[in-house]
């Protein structure tokens, strides 16, 4: 017994001397530690690459606030609640039939109200059980979300993902795609359903992953790795922001939003942050086999335009929400090849013809309509606009049947003299230019200032007008005909002579002066209740 005991205790002995023996951890494997974890994201990845203990790392990790603690520690005293405020929960919910709601109509904390209704041996029976097949009810039968929301008594919130097929198990979100989110563990996966690949998340990625370049416009991992080594050198947001040609705010929400408490910025971190965010894992909506497929593939077919469809869902399925479909989701799928959905043979049911997408151009990148630069009525000078100085004239042309015939128009801006031109045949460019530089000869110089018109196609030799009469040509905005206003009101006095339809051609030089001579004998208010013919004759009699 004694020889027994004798080698129980020398082997305590022995193995008390080895475990204080145990060799401790240097701050360079420490160090290593950290880096690897930054880099591989996993402590026991980490541990194991350097040869260290894993429970010695994950108290490491702890103690740097990198791995969740084994206890939540409160940093704000819990709230003490009065009999009254519990008796004022149980009456809400009584009422509503939802703990959740209940506390957060009366904003008390949610656990401690699950726990008095855990100790009533209320909350283990499911309130208000069957309160989605209810709300959904609603939904169909015409409800809007809000109201059915409160027939429910439930959330908004959760009645909108009720609306969207979205439900919630624990910590998890499952979508009707099989997109799982799990909050707790901050991960996203994909059910295995057909046509759908599973997306990498940003735990599981690997350093070939992470290194790959997105785009542009997003931090790359050289850049993350570059403002943890300006930092570390001391240097300030500014001055990184300068290094990298980014701005200064991009720098500075990136170290607030993946900056450690204890390890401060890590760049591999950062970088598997922002790649978990990034990813959006969806299918397109007309990509995969379904009714709402097969009717728009059918409306395409009988020459129906996508806005059409879109807005007849609607009619036609008002309770079936997953019949429906944006315009834009349409064209998607004809023009997209990235996304797919419909074939070629239905992409040539549109009416353009089109298989592509034309580009839209912008209205600052309006192209120019003549060969010639325009001279805009911005650049007009301002004796001009005050109408200070005569000889300015607004031109313009009203025309006939089918666009057929057409009489040009002149109206001197001051005086409001009227002059017509007849034009025999056609109304090109060319015959407009010749009429108007005959007109224009007639007068004398000092009221051949400037001509106003429109970006007509007639005015498109405007260069060789200007060189025959130096008269410059300013040219209005697009749309834009109330900057010649005087020749506006003209034309709309002209067709009380000619109305909309008729056929110019049948009137000849001597009806257009006859109806220029009347229009220039009418009193204008503008005038002082003058005629135009005096006030251009007592401008000619004055010079």
């Amino acid at each position: 017994m004694s020889s027994l005991r004798g080698k129980a205790e020398s082997g305590a002995r022995e193995e008390s001397s080895s475990l204080r023996g145990r060799r401790a951890p240097s701050q360079e494997e420490k160090d290593a530690f950290f880096s690897a974890l930054d880099r591989l994201g996993s402590v026991s990845s980490a541990a194991a690459e350097p040869g260290l203990n894993r429970h010695t790392c994950f108290g490491w990790a702890r103690k740097a606030g990198v791995a969740p603690k084994k206890r939540l520690t409160r940093s704000v005293p819990k709230r003490k609640y009065t009999p009254e405020e519990k008796d004022r929960f149980f009456a809400v919910l009584d009422r509503v039939g939802n703990v959740t709601v209940a506390a957060a109509e009366l904003g008390f904390n949610r656990m401690t109200c699950y726990q008095w209704a855990y100790k009533a041996g209320i909350a283990n029976i499911r309130l208000g059980a069957g309160r989605r097949e209810e709300f959904l009810r609603l939904r169909k039968a015409g409800t809007s979300r809000r109201e059915a929301a409160k027939a429910v008594s439930v959330l908004l919130s959760t009645a909108q993902e009720w609306d969207h097929g979205i439900r919630k198990v624990g910590s998890r979100r499952i979508y009707p795609d099989g997109r799982t989110i799990d909050y707790k563990r901050g991960v996203t996966t994909l059910n295995t359903l057909p046509g759908m690949a599973k997306p990498t998340t940003g735990s599981s990625l690997g350093l070939s992953a992470l290194e790959k370049p997105v785009d542009p416009r997003f931090l790359s991992l050289q850049e993350r790795e570059r403002i943890r080594d300006m930092r570390a050198a001391g240097s300030s947001v500014r001055a990184v922001a300068t290094a990298l040609s980014r701005p200064a705010s991009t720098v500075s929400r990136e170290l607030a939003r993946n900056s450690q408490p204890a390890l401060g910025y890590q760049p591999y971190a950062a970088q598997r942050k922002s790649v978990a965010r990034r990813a959006r894992p969806k299918t397109a909506k007309l990509a995969g086999e379904s009714d709402l497929r097969d009717y728009v593939k059918d409306k395409l077919l009988i020459r129906w335009s996508p806005e059409q469809i879109s807005h007849t869902l609607i009619e036609e399925f008002p309770d079936k929400p997953e019949m429906r479909v944006s315009t834009e989701t349409i064209y998607q799928a004809l023009y997209v090849q990235a996304r797919g959905g419909l074939k070629r043979e239905i992409q040539a049911a549109l009416r353009t013809g089109r298989t592509r997408r034309k580009p839209q151009q912008a209205g600052e990148q309006r192209q120019s309509r003549f060969v010639d630069p325009m001279v805009m009525i911005s650049e007009r000078p301002p004796e001009i606009e005050d109408r200070a100085v005569p000889g300015h004239w607004e031109g313009d042309l009203i025309t006939g049947t089918l666009n057929q015939s057409a009489i040009r128009t002149l109206v001197e801006r001051t005086t409001r003299y009227v002059m017509l031109v007849h034009l025999p045949g056609d109304h090109t460019a060319e015959t407009v230019r010749d009429g108007l530089v005959s007109a224009m000869s007639t007068l004398p110089a000092h009221l051949r200032g400037s001509l106003t018109w429109d970006q007509g196609a007639e005015m498109a030799a405007h260069r060789s007008f200007t060189m025959a009469t130096d008269m410059p040509v300013y040219f209005c905005d697009p749309a834009s005909p109330w900057q010649r206003g005087s020749n506006e009101n003209t034309n709309g006095l002209l067709r009380q002579y000619f109305p909309k339809g008729t056929d110019l051609s049948a009137y000849g030089p001597e009806d257009l002066e006859h109806v220029a001579q009347e229009l220039n004998g009418r009193p204008r208010k503008t005038l002082g209740w003058d005629t135009p013919a005096e006030r251009l004759r007592d401008l000619l009699l004055t010079t």
